[in-house]
């Protein structure tokens, strides 16, 4: 019986799936096993999976579900002591398994083990680290203020852990990962590997399509977490909320310009600084740069707004 389940949701996922597929099988830690779950693809996904000639691949296919439900079926499928899912686009360095395992086996304690992510482009190419936030233990309070994980292709979860907290609410969609460790935190500890291990693809395109229903759905997540939360952590909402907003803010100024995104973008961000503005005083010269950017993406075409912002970037670098 392999010792890790990888579950791997793949939804039209042909442009990608196959590095993904490699960045699993080349891990250095071989006892696991890789569920693939075809979410009702209309592209050549399934064709692509099926070419892969490994005796840990399982594939399943089932009808278009969504992520959330596509991850429960797949632990449905799963044996493995430990449970970690990877999306179709984003990829693993190769020693995550051997690390992540390494560091729950060393942790009695814990049942989460997570790594830092840095954040690559449709190409594979490299564009900018993440958070890299190392904190182990009880997380809960830290998790609340913010998805220090960054994203659900991160966290190795012991298998009782996550069958104890009910698995993914398939009712989100998009903090699906974020609501599930938040549960996971408030019962059980968290260990970091201090190490750059998941290689998480932004796709800009989708970016401002997806901001409004983002929103609704997080929102949803910490009004629930802070319920469900004990009085001395309700301080933390105002940052948490802060926090939330600071994050769109940040997504909706990558990838293309347009009118539309730049008033997103300042909403976001007099939103963040609303609930806390002493975020003015700790990041004031990114957050004008931002500002910025968002006015020029108004005023200007978005060719020329897309050239005179690639101008500030280079001038905030130098």
């Amino acid at each position: 019986m392999p010792l890790v389940s990888v579950i791997t949701p793949a939804y039209n996922a042909a442009i990608t799936v196959i590095e993904t597929i490699e960045s699993v099988l080349n891990q250095s830690f071989s006892d696991f096993e890789f569920i693939i779950i075809d979410d009702g693809s209309e592209d050549n996904t399934l064709s692509l999976v099926y070419c892969c000639q490994d005796p840990r691949l399982k594939v399943f296919s089932y009808p278009n579900v969504g992520v959330s439900a596509s991850r429960n079926c797949g632990f449905y499928h799963s044996v493995g002591d430990y449970v970690s899912f990877l999306d179709a686009d984003d990829l693993w360095t190769p020693d995550k398994l051997e690390m992540q395992v390494a560091a729950l086996q060393g942790n009695s304690q814990a049942a989460v083990a997570y790594s830092w992510t840095d954040f690559i482009d449709e190409s594979s190419r490299f564009l900018r680290p993440g958070a890299h936030t190392t904190v182990s233990g009880d997380v809960y309070a830290k998790l609340l203020v913010s998805n220090f994980l960054e994203n659900g292709s991160n966290a190795l979860i012991r298998r009782d852990a996550f069958t104890s907290v009910g698995k993914f609410d398939e009712s989100l969609h998009g903090p699906e990962d974020w609501d599930l460790y938040l549960r996971l935190a408030a019962r059980y500890d968290f260990v970091c590997v201090p190490r750059s291990q998941i290689l998480y693809r932004v796709r800009t395109n989708s970016i401002s399509a997806n901001i409004s229903e983002l929103e609704h759905q997080s929102l949803r997540v910490i009004e629930r977490a802070f319920n469900n939360s004990v009085p001395s952590l309700q301080h933390l909402k105002k940052a948490s909320i802060a926090s939330f907003y600071l994050y769109l803010t940040f997504r909706g100024i990558e990838g293309e310009v347009n009118p539309q995104k730049s008033f997103m973008v300042i909403r976001c961000l007099l939103l963040a600084v609303t609930k806390n503005p002493v975020i003015v005083r700790q990041r004031w010269r990114v957050l004008s740069i931002v500002l910025l950017k968002s006015i020029v993406g108004i005023l200007l075409p978005p060719t020329l707004a897309q050239s005179l912002r690639h101008q500030i970037k280079g001038t905030a670098k130098s």
